[in-house]
């Protein structure tokens, strides 16, 4: 392949095309259905389906079949079929469901404004991970035009990842014969140590989450009245934390929510830890004088990796600052997640979890843990050694810096469904969330030059892949 070549075609479209699409589909909010019960009334998926769909529909790809599949009540997917110059079959995969708003976007930023600065996009859901369509056939048009050869590809991209992917496998099994047996997973929804090379995902942490509730009262009570007689909720939940959690040093403590690490994950994570530094934690937005845990980089990363983490990330019957009287609280509820370590079942873990939380409440108080769905993670296959000398060849053309591999620290639940699913499959997981890309959170951005040069990647590993077949 020549790399100089492709990649001023992959610019030409990204900034020509790709660019200005990504900048109108970040003005659509098109949350995930966990966040929008209402999605198919409020229309705001559609558009979104439909924008990506009209574009891939019109690109001058060789054969092409592209639709949008819809199973009653479930979010819709975008289906295509590239034919191949053999038989093989490579699975390419992405989402275009958005995490919800979050407060604290800088000023003039949000997740509806798309805003372009620095090259970077700025706004929901262009770097998780609305861009994969559009980089998938990209590279694919780069072998076409270079006459290439390249596999069968099917690219899927559905509605529901932010919601734990729910409805995927349903249209997984209702698609298997059209997608076939891939050989090679192409994912685009993870992250980056840094913006300088290419890196390959290879594990991922899978979810337990829910919220726990605690009710003391059937209504609130002066707290001088009720004080010192009635239990607090707020602090029956920290106790039933505590069950979970050191809160002194956020080490998880049941076992059943405990990996061990094998030795090639180890040295993978060694290895990141030199080549990053102190920018495995520089990379957050930490207040001034905040310091993070754990003594070294190997550990932070192994936390963030292939170790169990408790967040809380939402409350509930606690009123705003301006409103709260001098109340005992009848009612205190928080929403968990727990991070899982790679191997760790997350229905088994869930089930574990709910058990530990509901069992001899404090005080007797009525407590109850209901569980959303749980999300396995995943550890990748030993990589094919084509696979290998692929990944550092494209990065080495497109960065001038070899490969690295990373875990990482989120969920993508569609991996471990085709772990299960095509256990002897390679896979390419990789994606732009790199420092300070900040996924989920405020201030989201794709730094498009890197995806430009991710793209490149791509569509020298689908080459790769073709030869290693035929040759």
């Amino acid at each position: 392949m020549d790399h100089q070549s492709v990649q001023s075609f992959v610019d030409e479209v990204w900034m020509d095309s790709i660019v200005p699409e990504l900048v109108e589909y970040v003005k659509i909010p098109n949350k995930s259905p966990h966040f929008d019960p209402d999605w198919e009334k409020n229309g705001y998926m559609e558009d979104a389906v439909q924008q990506i769909f009209a574009w891939c529909k019109s690109q001058d790809i060789a054969g092409m079949e592209c639709e949008i599949v819809r199973l009653p009540g479930r979010t819709p997917l975008i289906f295509m079929e590239i034919p191949g110059d053999n038989d093989d079959t490579i699975l390419m995969y992405g989402h275009l469901d958005k995490q919800p708003e979050m407060t604290g976007w800088a000023e003039g930023l949000g997740p509806w404004i798309p805003v372009i600065k620095d090259d970077k996009l700025y706004g929901r859901g262009g770097a998780d991970d609305g861009y994969a369509a559009y980089s998938s056939l990209t590279a694919l048009m780069a072998l076409q035009r270079e006459k290439i050869p390249h596999a069968r590809c099917v690219v899927i991209i559905e509605g529901c990842e932010e919601s734990g992917s729910y409805d995927l496998p349903h249209y997984i099994d209702h698609l298997k014969d059209r997608i076939g047996t891939p050989s090679l997973v192409v994912c685009l929804d993870s992250g980056a140590g840094n913006y300088d090379q290419l890196w390959l995902t290879v594990s991922l942490r899978g979810m337990a989450a829910g919220t726990l509730g605690a009710d003391v009262l059937e209504e609130g009570v002066h707290s001088g009245y009720a004080s010192g007689v009635v239990p607090s909720s707020f602090r029956v939940l920290r106790q039933l934390l505590s069950r979970l959690e050191d809160e002194n040093s956020g080490r998880v403590l049941p076992d059943y929510l405990q990996a061990d690490i094998p030795d090639q994950r180890m040295q993978q994570s060694r290895h990141m830890a030199d080549a990053l530094g102190d920018g495995v934690y520089e990379a957050y937005p930490f207040c001034n004088g905040v310091q993070p845990q754990a003594d070294n980089n190997l550990e932070r990363i192994l936390n963030r990796t292939w170790r169990p983490a408790l967040s809380v990330t939402g409350a509930e019957g606690m009123p705003a600052l301006e409103s709260a009287g001098n109340v005992l609280r009848p009612h205190t509820a928080l929403k968990l997640s727990m991070r899982l370590p790679p191997t760790v079942d997350g229905e088994e873990a869930t089930r574990k979890m709910k058990a530990t939380l509901e069992a001899n409440p404090p005080h007797n108080a009525r407590v109850s843990f209901n569980p959303e769905h749980p999300a396995s993670g995943w550890n990748a296959p030993d990589i094919a050694p084509w696979l290998d000398a692929s990944l550092d060849k494209a990065s080495q053309a497109a960065f001038g810096q070899g490969v690295m591999y990373m875990g990482e620290g989120g969920t993508i639940p569609f991996m471990a469904m085709l772990g299960d699913f095509y256990p002897k499959s390679q896979f390419m997981i990789t994606g732009v969330l790199g420092p300070n890309s900040n996924a989920h959170g405020p201030n989201e951005f794709l730094h498009i030059p890197f995806a430009r040069k991710l793209t490149s990647c791509v569509s020298q590993v689908i080459a790769d892949h073709y030869h290693r077949k035929s040759g």
